[in-house]
């Protein structure tokens, strides 16, 4: 499906509809031609063309009640004509193209370049060879047989190229057939209630068909487009389809248009789906951007790479295997600043790079030098023509081993080192419940020095019961008996906590006997139904006497009001409202209360005080959240406006107030322990009442009796950091947070303003790495602008997800701890890479570099060092990337952004190892000979066969190697290098896998890897001086580390480098809108016309597809958005699409200038 093009996508559609086009009342033309309209239009339209959305659920033949029949042939046949709800994707990159992007690497396109310098002039026999002036005293000893074998050294290169960009194209490969599977499990993860034959049920978002009724609430991400049928206060925020920030109110007879990829704000109810998958409006800009198949990238480069951002932005729409990694990438690239690990590896890397590179030009320098002063000057030979290709040929050779000492110094491992690490840790933190998102985001939370937790259903169980009541002036300790209250109240109790409450609140019976009883839906809902069974009443009767279609008027929960209200009419035209809340938030509005003989009296501000002091704080103090359930009722005529909140929730009767217990889980405070020994300060962020959070922070061990530190309301917090114009300061806010451990009745807002508090503090000396947990759809700019966000998998919603980098599917915060240890864990596997990497690095570079001076020919030739770049990149890097983590990592205080990489143990083992290695592989080449009476294989003639001498050189460098990589498994200078060894067998069997090639080699390499056999008394030597290493190091771990003051660390971040330039400006927007917004304005308006521009070649590439001109109109918006305009809701926004949507949907004033948007 994805190779299809798109016009054959929409002409097949088409083909089926006017062959299907009889069995529904409307074709899937004209249901994409009416989601193109908007507002008053579209009403309109749907009053003109079929009625009223009524009669379009009767022509796509389902019930607005009922639903589908849900049955499979019904399914199958609206997916043949309307199309499934996937967008197909991008086709992944083959291994072809991988084996080519790994055969960019700069280092191996030298190495390709001399290999087949040297293939061609092995094959070139010049006259002058038999000229005996030509070359050097040793090129005369040469037989026959070797001057054929010339051609094996090139061929040998050439093929370790081949071994090395397999490896790396392989891994690329499966790394990104990780990210597919992973994505793809995020998609089937991703479910959508509709109404099938009545019953409410959850199916995949990939499953919904036109026609399906879907039920909509607060924080879901629409999955398809729709029409409205019925809900109340219904508000969508459209920014990421139009760039509009303002939420826009949808209502059945104003705008009854649902658009796919736009977020539910607030409020509830149901919609018909109308378009899915290509055919709904984010399908449509899709495939207009080429995700929807390869042919545009060919038609529209331009357009594509300028407008990929936009459409990454709605990733909502998921397409059936998960857009493509690469997409995915792009789509954070601007999400967060290099992570940490990667800031420091580039620099270390670069650090390397340009050594290797001086030490590999220098070498070149000294043999052409060495040579021509030897042959032209001291032996005064004169320069022959017909020498020079012999000539030409020990140039090569010089050139050859210059690259190869370049090749062995940079560790290209390194990123091949850090992806395996990174892909087997999410491989793992899988089963410890943490699905990651974002790969960097595994390695930051290593350094993560502070947690800020959301209190429900993090270190809560989310299981919600009431267990206190306050009715008819009896403060109840334990769930009253039915009959001690008075039968009125107890009524309009019922009927409050049942009608006033989501219908899809449900409390089921347990699916195991003895189990408790299925929570469904909002959880503080669903202990109020709770009460209402444990006080021996049903809520079904009185919710099926008053559906929710008849519910008049319904104000929804939101993080402003804190309180949810419903209006019904009752049998004698009047009105009543039914309302609950937050109990100070709610009884400040009431007048009066109930009495125990169920008569309302008057509740004047003092009884209230007196309340709050003798039922509410005793309730918040033992941890319970207090909700106040009141009612009203209103006359008949005249009607009231039910648009003037302040004056509709006013004058309430209080029935009750109730203490809800939501117990702390009980692994909590032990994980909470455990962070605070790894130097984790964890904070409590709730909307809950102050007494009740300190209650459970107390319980889970964020605070201690006794100890110095803050809990602060969201108001006190605000009035703290704040200057007198009312902004705020960072200063003031250094002085808090510190201290800071319980933040209680915060907003959405007060945990960004946190969060960019803590981040942006210069307090510390290190940089604080700031994680976040959310579950609400307002959570989403504080999880964004965390250095990681963690979204709750089960209650989180689709808006949190999007915009975190971990999402945790047990919704516990001990995993969180698991996720601290694993990255960690890669931290301290890409060092133990390190410390033998540069081991090796040190050694080959100095071996090479000396042996070429003195000897003129290096003792390790070019395959050989190849092969040793094999075992020390790739094989290295999978046996010490897959180390598991142990509890021993929570011990440690995080490392910070400006700890070095390479510390100074680290250092020190570096040194010392490569001082032991270098000691022996010289003695070897200078008295090996004659150590164990063999030729020397010093100043060999250029073609000869390879001599024993040079074989027991590269077997002991080799050896060397093996023994220092169990040396390398710890960093912090441990002396028990094998603890837990056999934990990975990964290793052991890397290690002895390339114990058991390097015989191979060694035995039967011969001429393509220089080595002749060796006796067995020789291998014992060589693996004897391996097994020194491991002696050797022990004795390096008895130096004190503290001694040697003058060992350098390397790749440390200092704090310039560590913020790009951006960051910095995208902070000082977000204090200061006004100042930066010209500046913006102008960048933007320059931006749009180079967008218009783009957007005027994808119109005339189009113009084949009458409808895509709609689409393109309005999503010339979407794409106007630039990567920095964050799709979620960046604080400071301006807007573009104003100049460049259709001129219809816009007063031509507005249409000229961006103007500034506030966030919800």
């Amino acid at each position: 499906m994805g190779d299809m093009t798109n016009s054959d996508f929409y002409s097949k559609n088409q083909r089926n509809e006017s062959s299907h086009g009889g069995e529904f009342g409307c074709t899937m033309e004209e249901l994409r031609s009416l989601m193109e309209l908007r507002g008053t239009e579209a009403v309109v339209k749907i009053k003109e063309t079929y009625g009223d959305t009524e009669a379009i659920c009767r022509r796509l033949k389902t019930s607005p009640v009922e639903g589908l029949p849900g049955t499979a042939p019904d399914l199958e046949k609206r997916k043949q004509i309307f199309g499934q709800n996937f967008i197909p994707p991008k086709k992944p990159k083959t291994f072809l193209q991988l084996v080519w992007e790994a055969l960019q690497d700069v280092t191996l396109i030298i190495l390709e370049i001399a290999a087949i310098i040297s293939l061609g002039l092995s094959f070139y026999h010049p006259p002058g060879e038999s000229n005996e002036g030509c070359a050097t005293a040793q090129g005369g000893a040469e037989d026959e047989g070797e001057a054929e074998a010339g051609w094996i050294e090139g061929a040998a290169i050439l093929l370790s190229v081949i071994c090395v960009v397999l490896v790396t194209a392989f891994n690329d490969w499966s790394k990104e057939k990780q990210f597919r599977g992973l994505q793809s499990r995020i998609e089937q993860e991703q479910k959508f209630t509709v109404v099938r034959a009545g019953q409410v049920v959850q199916i995949p978002v990939a499953e919904i068909v036109v026609g399906d009724i879907a039920q909509i609430k607060y924080g879901d991400l629409l999955p398809a487009d729709g029409l409205f049928i019925q809900g109340n206060d219904l508000k969508i925020d459209e920014s990421s389809l139009t760039g509009e920030s303002d939420q826009v109110r949808k209502s059945v007879d104003k705008d009854p248009m649902l658009l796919s990829g736009t977020h539910v704000m607030e409020g509830s109810g149901r919609m018909v789906v109308t378009a899915v998958g290509v055919n709904s409006q984010t399908g449509i800009i899709f495939t207009l951007l080429g995700a929807g198949g390869e042919e545009e990238e060919k038609k529209d480069k331009k357009a594509k790479q300028q407008d990929g951002a936009a459409a990454m932005e709605m990733q909502p729409l998921k397409s059936a295997e998960g857009g493509d990694a690469d997409d995915k990438k792009k789509a954070n690239m601007h999400k967060k600043e290099k992570s940490v690990l990667q800031g420091k590896l580039t620099k270390l890397a670069v650090q390397i790079g340009k050594a290797g590179l001086v030490m590999s030009a220098i070498t070149v320098i000294i043999l052409v030098l060495y040579f021509t002063v030897d042959t032209f000057v001291v032996n005064k030979k004169p320069w022959l023509t017909e020498c020079t290709p012999v000539y030409v040929q020990y140039f090569v050779k010089f050139f050859i081993i210059g690259v190869t000492v370049l090749v062995v110094a940079v560790p290209e491992g390194l990123p091949l080192a850090v992806t395996i690490s990174l892909a087997y840790s999410v491989k793992k933190m899988m089963k410890d419940n943490n699905l990651v998102r974002h790969l960097d985001a595994c390695e930051t939370m290593g350094n993560a020095t502070a947690i800020c937790s959301d209190k429900t259903g993090t270190l809560t169980t989310n299981r919600m019961t009431v267990v206190q009541a306050y009715v008819g002036d009896v403060h109840y300790k334990e769930i009253p008996d039915p009959s001690s209250i008075n039968a009125k109240t107890l009524e309009l109790l019922v009927n409050a906590i049942a009608i006033n409450s989501a219908y899809t609140t449900k409390i089921l019976p347990p699916e195991k006997e003895g189990a408790l009883p299925r929570q469904v839906g909002n959880k503080t809902e669903c202990g109020l139904l709770g009460f209402v069974l444990d006080l021996r009443q049903d809520y079904e009767p009185v919710r099926s006497q008053m559906p929710e279609e008849k519910l008049y008027k319904v104000y929804t929960f939101n993080s402003v009001r804190k309180s949810m209200s419903t209006v019904i009419k009752m049998p004698d035209e009047s009105f009543r409202m039914y309302s609950k809340g937050a109990s100070e938030i709610v009884l400040k509005k009431c007048c009066k209360i109930l009495s125990g003989a169920g008569e309302a009296r008057v509740f004047r501000p003092r009884d209230r005080d007196e309340m709050v002091k003798k039922v509410i704080e005793p309730m918040a103090c033992d941890g319970l959240r207090t909700i106040c359930v009141a009612y009203r009722d209103f006359p008949s005529s005249p009607e009231p406006d039910w648009d003037n909140e302040n004056d509709i929730l006013n004058e309430l009767t209080c029935i009750c107030v109730v203490g809800i217990e939501d117990p702390v889980r009980p692994e909590v405070p032990e994980a909470i322990r455990k962070c605070q020994r790894a130097g984790i300060t964890v904070r409590m962020v709730t909307g809950d009442n102050i007494n009740t959070a300190r209650a459970i922070a107390i319980k889970c061990g964020i605070i201690h009796p006794g100890e110095d530190f803050l809990c602060l309301e969201g108001k006190e917090f605000n009035r703290r950091i704040r200057n007198e114009k009312g902004e705020i300061e960072q200063e003031r806010i250094d002085k808090i947070w510190p201290k800071l451990r319980v933040l209680a009745r915060s907003s959405p807002t007060d945990k960004h303003t946190l969060v960019k508090g803590i981040i942006d503090s210069t307090h510390t000396e290190q940089r604080q790495v700031v994680a976040v947990t959310g579950d609400g759809t307002n959570d989403g700019p504080a999880l964004k602008k965390a250095d990681v966000g963690f979204a709750m998998g089960i209650a989180g919603t689709d808006v949190a997800k999007e915009a975190s980098d971990i999402i945790l599917t047990d919704d516990n915060f001990s995993s969180i701890v698991k996720a601290v240890m694993w990255g960690r864990n890669v931290y301290d596997s890409i060092s133990k890479f390190l410390q033998f990497q540069l081991t090796v690095n040190v050694v080959a570079v100095i071996v090479a570099f000396t042996g070429a001076c003195i000897t003129q020919d290096s003792p390790l030739k070019a395959v050989q060092m190849l092969w040793v770049n094999l075992i020390m990149d790739t094989f290295a890097s999978l046996a010490l990337a897959t180390e598991p983590p142990t509890e021993t990592l929570l011990l440690r205080k995080p490392y910070g952004r400006n700890k070095p990489l390479i510390s100074r143990t680290m250092m020190k083992n570096i040194l010392g190892h490569a001082v032991y290695q270098l000691t022996l592989i010289f003695t070897l080449l200078f008295v090996g000979e004659k150590m164990f009476q063999i030729d020397s294989g010093r100043n060999a003639p250029l073609h000869s066969p390879p001599s024993e001498h040079y074989t027991i050189i590269f077997n002991t460098f080799v050896m060397m190697q093996l023994f220092n990589e169990i040396n390398a498994r710890k960093i912090h200078g441990e002396r028990n290098v094998f603890d837990g060894i056999f934990r990975n067998p990964i290793f052991c069997t890397i290690v002895l896998g390339t114990f058991a090639i390097q015989i191979v080699i060694v035995q039967f390499g011969g001429k393509p890897f220089s080595c002749s056999p060796l006796q067995l008394d020789q291998w014992m030597w060589c693996i004897f001086i391996g097994l020194g290493e491991l002696v050797w190091g022990q004795v390096i771990a008895t130096i004190p580390t503290s001694r040697l003051k003058f060992l350098k660390e390397a790749g440390r971040l200092t704090q310039k480098e560590e913020i790009p330039e951006e960051e910095l400006n995208e902070d000082v927007e977000e204090i200061d809108h006004a100042e930066r917004e010209l500046r913006r304005g102008q960048i933007l308006w320059f931006r749009g016309l180079n967008r218009i521009q783009t957007q005027i070649e994808v119109v005339n590439t189009f113009k084949s597809g009458a409808s895509f001109q709609g689409a393109l109109r309005r999503q010339s918006s979407v794409t106007s958005q630039s990567q920095d305009v964050a799709s979620l809701s960046s604080p400071s926004r301006v807007s573009l699409s104003n100049a460049l949507s259709s001129p219809t949907s816009l007063p031509p004033a507005a249409a000229g200038h961006p103007r500034r948007e506030g966030v919800p």
